[in-house]
């Protein structure tokens, strides 16, 4: 068995087994802690609010804006980049096809240029946020920067193996892939699905009171 025979085979199905079961298992854990019963009568829809407290959250309250333009921007360029190189690359649609059979329009090379270079660009932008600002650099620790490299890397050879005929390239970022699926549910990259459990609990509590998530 080759190198690129045992990353994109063993390996990656042993990853990826690790990052739904530890996912689930993290989820899970969450939803059964559970919230202590609120004896004060509703006034308004936990289920609005839920919601609410999700979508409201995308934009930005005009206060905080101002003041954290820079990480706003960052963070939109980086996530929206990284969404669409995810789920729109030739060779991610091309992976997912050969396991499924699913298949969906791809992005022109073109495309997956510009995407890649506003998710590069979010993503240095946030980490140099991380180290240059007196708080964010108190409530950072290693397994933000390590995130943050781990899938800088992931970025950067899955931009290299475009050059599809090297097949080390290819072999290199499927290699930090699943390193990167490995830690993915033990880390606060995690936060790209309990966001959604936050903010929506949130926004259920204050929806239930009659308030404004």
């Amino acid at each position: 068995m080759s190198f690129i025979e045992f990353v994109e085979g063993p390996m990656f199905y042993a990853a990826a087994a690790i990052f739904v079961a530890a996912g689930l298992w993290r989820i899970i854990g969450i939803l059964r802690i559970g919230k202590k019963p609120d004896l004060a009568p509703p006034r308004g829809s936990a289920t609005a609010g839920w919601w609410k407290g999700n979508l409201r959250h995308f934009f930005p309250r005009g206060l905080f804006a101002e003041r954290t333009w820079m990480h706003i921007l960052g963070g939109y360029g980086f996530h929206l980049g990284l969404f669409v190189l995810l789920f729109f690359a030739a060779p991610h649609i091309a992976f997912v096809e050969r396991f499924t059979g699913l298949s969906w329009p791809a992005l022109p090379r073109w495309g997956f240029i510009i995407a890649a270079e506003i998710a590069f660009a979010g993503l240095i932008v946030l980490w140099v946020r991380r180290f240059s600002d007196p708080v964010m650099r108190q409530i950072s620790d290693w397994d933000d920067h390590i995130g943050t490299w781990l899938t800088f890397l992931v970025m950067l050879t899955g931009c290299l193996a475009l050059q599809e005929s090297v097949v080390a390239l290819r072999a290199t970022h499927m290699l930090f892939v699943n390193i990167w699926l490995i830690y993915f549910p033990f880390s606060r990259l995690m936060h790209a699905f309990t966001v959604f459990l936050s903010r929506g609990a949130t926004g259920a509590s204050y929806g239930r009171k009659g308030m404004n998530p």
